[in-house]
């Protein structure tokens, strides 16, 4: 999809039957799938290469990715499937997509929703590189790199690239990728039962100095029950867990 010039982007927001979506939520759920003229590389960028790891195992469940753990540029999980979840949008495209155990995983955690009755709906999943730095550019675009960085990944570092994770939502729709999505019945149910499914609550409040990123309730990562569990027992960020050096902003 062709990136829309920004005015006509709000005009359809504004005209969207989705209450609660934003300009931000909007362009996440209509992504162009190929970016034509985006070039990630600016200077800021640049002078933040040499501090930058690529992960040795992209394909393990527990992958460290964060700004100074990146995926190869040429990666792509292999076992992408998508999950029998509904999701806030009806297309058939690849942000519904994820990692067949982490499919599996989430399609139980909606169904755990459900039974203690709380609607969840899927707002985005996978993302492949090329869609990341599109998202990514426009971001910046918006709002400038400085800012840009606090809510969304430089291309590689995103987790939405490795397919273990998903950004959800209440059934009505509305708060999806925002801030107003804390302090709801699903925000808080999240929290409390997502390391069951082997989720975790991957950019917690408080912990913004370690992941390199806002809160955001909304963002699940799927690493498996042990380590979940673990880690969402103990108040910790996946870098914590696995001991690695802290990620400032």
């Amino acid at each position: 999809m062709t990136k829309l010039p920004l005015l006509m982007t709000i005009m359809i927001v504004i005209a969207s039957p989705l209450t609660g979506c934003s300009l931000k939520q909007y362009f996440v759920e209509n992504q162009p799938t190929a970016p034509s003229k985006n070039v990630v590389d600016t200077a800021g960028l640049k002078n933040e290469k040499k501090s930058v790891s690529v992960v040795a195992n992209p394909s393990a469940i527990p992958v460290l990715v964060n700004k100074v753990n990146k995926l190869p540029a040429s990666y792509q999980p292999s076992d992408l499937v998508d999950p029998d979840i509904p999701f806030i949008f009806k297309a058939k495209v690849e942000k519904r997509k994820m990692r067949s155990s982490a499919a599996q995983a989430i399609e139980k955690l909606f169904i755990g929703a459900k039974h203690d009755g709380v609607s969840l709906l899927g707002v985005s999943a996978y993302r492949s590189h090329a869609a990341q730095i599109a998202v990514f550019n426009h971001y910046v675009s918006v709002d400038g790199l400085k800012a840009a960085k606090t809510y969304s990944a430089v291309p590689g570092t995103s987790e939405h690239e490795t397919g273990l994770a998903i950004d959800v939502t209440g059934g009505d729709g509305k708060c999806a990728a925002e801030d107003c999505f804390a302090g709801t019945s699903a925000a808080k149910w999240l929290e409390k039962h997502a390391d069951e499914y082997g989720f975790i609550i991957r950019y917690p409040k408080g912990k913004e100095d370690i992941t390199g990123y806002q809160y955001e309730p909304w963002h699940l990562r799927y690493v498996g029950k042990k380590v979940a569990q673990d880690i969402m027992s103990k108040k910790i960020t996946l870098e914590e867990y696995l001991e690695t050096i802290q990620v400032n902003k």
